[in-house]
């Protein structure tokens, strides 16, 4: 096994590889520190490394293999986790510097749960500062380049997840979606990104940005490699007190079940204008692959789309301004040395750690909150978001899943967009509705252009019905491998 070969690698090639003694779990965790200490200077996907704990992880999987045993889903799998989500005494930054040298001594439930399958955790992944962009370009640790295009961003916010999957610098990544913020870059970087359901995935050690739209989900390079991390992944956690009590599906042993019948919606409002012709003609091919499989393809409407992007970014930010409120100097992370009064601290200690974009966010939520405007704003963008979900859920009762463009537009330009906040906010156009309804989606690649950028094609699912838009996600994946 190469280093070049990392790139491709799957999680089933790992653990095969390592039960049959054709590799350690040490060695692929080197080899892997070894890509990412030659390519990661130029891509920036790492914040920081935890090499101690991936290498004893990686230990206990080698001897559990030279003794035989069976070894569990993820065994010896490297994994690296979004710097949104805390991971026991690495850093937890958030990307932001109001959480410099903040190291948590506790897991989230979804890295617990990675390591407990065996997964070797190689390190905490860059991001938009607090999950907040599209573009990756708002970390206060630098911007992610898209390793498919280095002069083009990797999308956000978990650019620095979809472009670790896709450069070999890790099999699998874990990515945190608000609005957009794991199909956005997994599309760009041309890897597979899944949205679940709110509650199928515990949120317990996320670092909110909104707390009724984050969501956690995995990155992988193949839709089996996706149904496996959410096997691992999903299901109740008594930690988490907006986690579902809907068992978990059985993706991987649905995942070959014939779609011939499956009824698929093409949602005529994410096909207007403003959509890039060559992103239009891939998702066409996607439906007659889909057609040619035995689908039936159906025309449907989703009448309130235009409004998802203004409802998300008032009821977004309205939680960002609740939620950012406990980063203030006094328990964790940043705090001004010069500050002379309680209330100097507070003010001081956050202009100096939050970025443009957080500050933008949490003046935009203060103003929908407060007294004279939150009927107008706040409450109406509720309203609205009920009328969003209505439209999915009337959508869902003609059809299975709905299939629709990921962004209006391939991967842009580093810079193309950072001046104007309106542009970087429409490219979520695609994608926010479905934050707002609380279904699950994801990201699948379908082609790219004719610069060679990558192409993704979303899906839809119904609340609860990952295992069904899994099956669509594997047919489209290979429709497009023997094509």
């Amino acid at each position: 096994m190469t280093a070049e070969s990392l790139k491709d690698l799957t999680i089933d090639e790992v653990r095969g590889a390592i039960a049959a003694g054709r590799t350690t779990a040490t060695a692929l965790a080197e080899m892997h520190y070894e890509r990412i200490a030659a390519g990661d200077k130029e891509i920036h996907s790492y914040l920081s490394v935890s090499r101690e704990r991936a290498m004893t992880q990686a230990e206990k999987i080698d001897a559990m293999a030279q003794r035989g045993e069976l070894l569990p889903p993820l065994a010896g799998v490297p994994i690296g986790i979004k710097d949104a989500l805390v991971m026991r005494g690495a850093p937890a930054t958030a990307s932001s510097l109001i959480l410099k040298g903040y190291r948590p001594p506790y897991d989230a439930t979804a890295v617990e749960r990675l390591e407990r399958a065996g997964a070797v955790l190689l390190g905490k992944l860059n991001c938009d500062e607090f999950a907040m962009g599209s573009s990756n370009e708002n970390s206060a640790y630098g911007p992610v380049k898209n390793p498919r295009a280095l002069d083009r961003v990797p999308g956000g916010s978990s650019g620095g997840s979809a472009a670790a999957v896709a450069a070999g610098f890790a099999v699998a990544t874990l990515g945190t979606d608000t609005g957009g913020s794991i199909r956005q870059p997994a599309a760009f970087c041309g890897v597979v990104g899944v949205l679940p359901t709110y509650g199928r995935i515990s949120r317990y050690g996320l670092i909110a940005f909104a707390s009724s739209l984050d969501r956690v989900g995995p990155f992988t390079k193949n839709v089996k490699d996706a149904a496996t991390m959410m096997e691992v992944l999903a299901g109740r956690d008594a930690l988490d007190a907006t986690s579902s009590e809907e068992p978990a599906g059985r993706y991987l042993e649905e995942l070959d079940r014939p779609v011939e019948g499956l009824r698929v919606g093409v949602p005529q409002e994410y096909f207007g204008e403003g959509l890039d012709p060559e992103i239009r003609a891939a998702i066409e091919k996607v439906l007659a692959d889909l057609k040619a499989a035995g689908c039936l393809i159906k025309p449907v409407s989703l009448p309130h789309t235009r409004y998802a992007v203004p409802t998300y970014y008032v009821i977004a930010t309205a939680e960002a301004s609740s939620n950012l409120s406990r980063f203030d100097g006094v328990r964790f992370g940043l705090r001004d040395a010069e500050a002379k009064s309680l209330s100097d601290m507070y003010r001081k200690t956050r202009d100096a750690g939050f970025g443009s974009e957080v500050k933008r966010r949490i003046l935009l939520g203060t103003y929908a909150l407060s007294a004279g405007y939150y009927d107008a704003y706040y409450k109406k963008a509720q309203q609205v978001r009920t009328l969003l979900t209505r439209d999915f859920l009337a959508a869902f009762e003609e059809v299975d899943v709905l299939i629709a463009p990921v962004t209006p537009t391939p991967a842009f330009k580093l810079g193309e967009k950072t001046d104007d906040p309106v542009k970087m906010y429409l490219e979520d156009i695609y994608s926010v509705a479905a934050s707002l309804a609380g279904i699950c989606a994801m990201s699948v690649p379908c082609g790219q252009t004719r610069d060679s950028l990558p192409v993704g094609v979303q899906i839809f699912g119904r609340h609860f019905g990952e295992a069904t838009m899994l099956q669509i996600a594997q047919t489209i994946e290979s429709a497009q491998q023997s094509s």
